[in-house]
This record gives structure tokens, C-alpha cells and sequence, in this order.
């Protein structure tokens, strides 16, 4: 009984839902410490997500693995609500070539987080939770993508992105006994199953100048779904049957389609500034409230059941209080200089940007979806080497980045005086480091 119980506590759930990792922390060292402003001209590894098209900008073969690691201090009440850190490996390759003399190249990007594969964590509609943060890291993903440079002014790329996704069935079968749960004899099986889901993502870059270019980036939009599925049969202490089925789907996480406009600006030799408008479709956003189809068989024994013992009952569907959220344009900046740019070594300097204000609405109903504005400074480095042996000629790259997240506190009132979760106050702060080694061949 105590499993079947347990099996029907999984009503009115809802799963966290979120974007992947690589929205809110970015990809690559170099692309984090400019504020996520590289669309117009990104060249490395990272122009699998940032934007396919700059792959075919590649000067030569790239191979690149980071590790970054992102800290968040978000709090609610003045607690701490233990959202976890994000970190994992991050990497990818890039490979150019020529077709009938026309550049083109192929990229992997992949981010491997550490500790799992994906994650799943069930919390109700009126539990409190930082929607857009919450396990948000907790994802597989792998980019691949082509790309062409026609002319030396027009580069295209695309490709597809996969992100990992889960589906389980529980099945419990045995002898429950009521009178002595000890010696109930229940046998248990779980089948958990890893999947694959696929959005496309698609670039173009041109070069208005040899010091301004534009770029215009298109990403899917992809929603993972969450099936569970529980089957609950057996006796029960020899007075009757029992048989529960439940079948539970939901979203454990969702994307909105994207639009990206970038430019990038030579003010001279050593100084390049860059700036991204990045267009998400949040209104789209399916909200994360699980979706149950409950079928319960408990006969009730010949003379009625003993005395303290109630069977279960069908839970009540759970009503969903729809989520409301905005579309946003989130603007980025990143500035880089060339502080030395010697033959043989080089150091740059980077700065960045980025604003994000919170798409979801004010949360002064039951639900509590709770998010806020985002302030994101960046800073960096990054180190060359060139022909450092004999042996092998091409660059070593090593690059690092700091960033300081910013999420202002502020007030959530509710409208309803008696509400269970009453007014509550939140805010925080993220920190994200990490850095990307880079071997590129000439």
C-alpha cells in the first residue's frame, strides 16, 4: 500500500521546465566573456551554436574542450533555495575544407555536464521554484552543423541540435499486507529509457565592409517531454485485489524559437565591438504541469473492509493555472582588444553584457513560477602561442571567463490575502568561470 500510495503522489505534480544550458551560460570561454556577442563574427568552435555560419571562417583545423562551472546564490525569504550548480565540459571541433573550390566546414559542439545526463525533479504549481534556473544544466547537448562561403562576403550554415530527454515505467506487483507491512512481498521494476530530441538551427553572415558585418541566427524551438508511467497489481493481506494504472506526461522542458541579429565593428586594429538582439518567442512557453490518466481497481473484500483500513481513491485532476509569459529582445555587448599581437604570442582583453528581463508575468495568483530581471557583466582573457614546436604548426589558444550574474530582489504580492504561500521576497546572484583550451592547425 505504501507504494501505491506513493504512486498516487505523483498527482498534480509538475515538472521543472527550462531552456538548455548553453541560453543562460553561453558556449565557449570566448563567447561568454563578450556577452554572448559573437554572431557576426564568430570563427571557432562555438559557431555551432552561436552561429553556423561562421564555421566556414575557420582558419584551419580546430579541436577545444573547456569546463565551466556556475554557482547560484538565489534566494527566497532570505533562505537559500538550493538551486544546483551548473558545470560540465564543454567542446567541439571544427573541420574546413574545400568542394570544387568553394570553402565549406563541418562542426561538432557538445556540452557533457559532469555529475548526470538529465535530471528529472517533480514540484507542484504552487510550489515556489526559480522556473528558469531551476536543474536547468542537468542536459546532454550535441550541435551538428555546415556550413559555405560562396564569397568571400557570405557565409551559411545550419544544422540540427539534440538535447536528451527522458521516458520510465515503474511496475509493482505482490502481496501488500496491511495488518503487518513488514511482511508485505513486493516486487519492483523500473525501466528508465535516455532520448533524443532534434531542433534545427540555421545562419547567415555578410560582410558589409573588411570592418562591419551583419548576421542574422535562427534556432528551433524544442519541448522535452516527460512520460512516466506506474502499474501497481497485486493482493491485498488476502482481502482483496488491487490494480492502479497511471500514465503521466508533461514538459520537462521547453525552448521558444529564436531570432538573432548581430553586427561586428573594427574601430581599429587591436578594438572590435560587437552587439546581439536576440528575439525569444516566450509566449509560446508550455507551462511544466503534469497531465495524469489514472485508472484505480480496488473491489472492496465480501464483508466489507475492517475497521480503520480506507481504500484509496482517484485523485482529483489538477487543475492548471496557465502560465503567462512575454516575448523578449535581449540585447548583448562584448567589446575585445588586442593587447599584444606578437607572431609568436598574442593576449586579448574582453568585456561584455547582457540584459534579460524576466518574460514570465507577475505571479500574484496560486502559481509561483518565480523568475526576475538579469544583469550579466563578463569579463576575460585569452592567451595565444603560435608554432611553439617544431613539430606541429598551429596556435595553442587558452581562454578563460568570469561573469557576475545579478537577479535584483524584489517583492511578489499575492492578490488573494489567504493565499498558502502568501507574499514572499527573492532575488540573488549567479556566478559563472571557466575556461577552453584551443589547438587549431594550419
Amino acid at each position: 500500500m505504501r507504494a501505491m500510495l506513493l504512486a498516487i503522489a505523483l498527482c498534480g505534480l509538475s515538472a521543472s521546465a527550462s531552456a538548455n544550458p548553453l541560453d543562460t551560460f553561453g558556449f565557449g570561454s570566448r563567447g561568454v566573456a563578450l556577452g554572448g556577442a559573437t554572431s557576426a563574427e564568430v570563427r571557432d568552435f562555438s559557431a555551432n551554436y552561436y552561429n553556423p555560419a561562421g564555421l566556414a571562417r575557420a582558419q584551419g583545423l580546430e579541436l577545444a574542450v573547456g569546463y565551466f562551472r556556475a554557482d547560484h546564490f538565489l534566494k527566497t525569504n532570505g533562505s537559500d533555495n538550493g538551486v544546483d550548480p551548473v558545470k560540465g565540459i564543454s567542446g567541439g571541433l571544427v573541420a574546413p575544407g574545400k568542394v570544387l573550390g568553394v570553402p565549406f566546414a563541418f562542426g561538432l559542439g557538445l556540452h557533457l555536464p559532469d555529475d548526470r545526463i538529465s535530471r528529472v525533479r517533480a514540484l507542484r504549481q504552487e510550489q515556489p521554484r526559480w522556473e528558469l534556473y531551476d536543474n536547468r544544466n542537468q542536459r546532454l547537448y550535441l550541435a551538428a552543423n555546415l556550413a559555405v562561403s560562396p564569397t568571400p562576403w557570405l557565409q551559411l550554415g545550419g544544422g540540427l541540435s539534440f538535447m536528451s530527454s527522458t521516458e520510465g515505467r515503474l511496475d509493482i506487483t505482490g502481496q501488500a499486507n496491511l495488518f503487518a507491512p513488514t511482511d508485505s512481498a513486493l516486487r519492483h521494476e523500473v525501466d528508465a529509457n535516455l532520448t533524443a530530441i532534434r531542433y534545427p538551427q540555421l545562419g547567415v553572415r555578410v560582410a558589409l565592409s573588411d570592418r562591419v558585418a551583419l548576421a542574422l541566427v535562427y534556432r528551433g524551438q524544442f519541448s522535452l517531454s516527460l512520460n512516466l508511467r506506474a502499474r501497481l497489481a497485486g493482493d491485498i493481506s488476502g482481502l482483496t485485489t488491487a490494480y492502479y494504472n497511471l500514465v503521466e506526461s508533461s514538459i520537462n522542458a521547453f525552448l521558444p524559437q529564436q531570432v538573432v541579429l548581430g553586427q561586428s565593428w573594427k574601430l581599429s586594429k587591436r578594438v572590435s565591438l560587437n552587439a546581439d538582439l536576440t528575439w525569444i518567442n516566450w509566449s509560446a512557453y508550455v507551462a511544466p504541469v503534469a497531465k495524469l490518466d489514472v485508472d484505480l481497481s480496488i473491489p472492496p473484500p465480501a464483508g466489507g473492509w475492517p475497521a480503520g483500513i480506507t481504500p484509496p481513491s482517484v485523485p482529483a485532476a489538477t487543475r492548471v493555472v496557465p502560465l503567462v509569459m512575454h516575448d523578449r529582445v535581449v540585447p548583448h555587448v562584448g567589446m575585445e582588444v588586442h593587447a599584444v599581437n606578437e607572431p609568436r604570442w598574442g593576449v586579448d582583453a574582453r568585456i561584455g553584457y547582457e540584459y534579460a528581463k524576466s518574460p514570465i508575468a507577475a505571479q500574484t495568483g496560486p502559481t509561483n513560477y518565480i523568475d526576475r530581471d538579469r544583469h550579466s557583466v563578463s569579463v576575460g582573457i585569452g592567451g595565444r602561442l603560435s608554432d611553439f614546436t617544431s613539430v606541429l604548426n598551429g596556435d595553442l589558444l587558452l581562454d578563460a571567463h568570469l561573469v557576475w550574474s545579478v537577479l535584483p530582489t524584489a517583492t511578489t504580492t499575492k492578490v488573494d490575502p489567504s493565499d498558502f504561500i502568501g507574499d514572499y521576497t527573492a532575488g540573488g546572484h549567479v556566478w559563472n568561470a571557466g575556461a577552453t583550451l584551443t589547438m587549431r592547425f594550419r
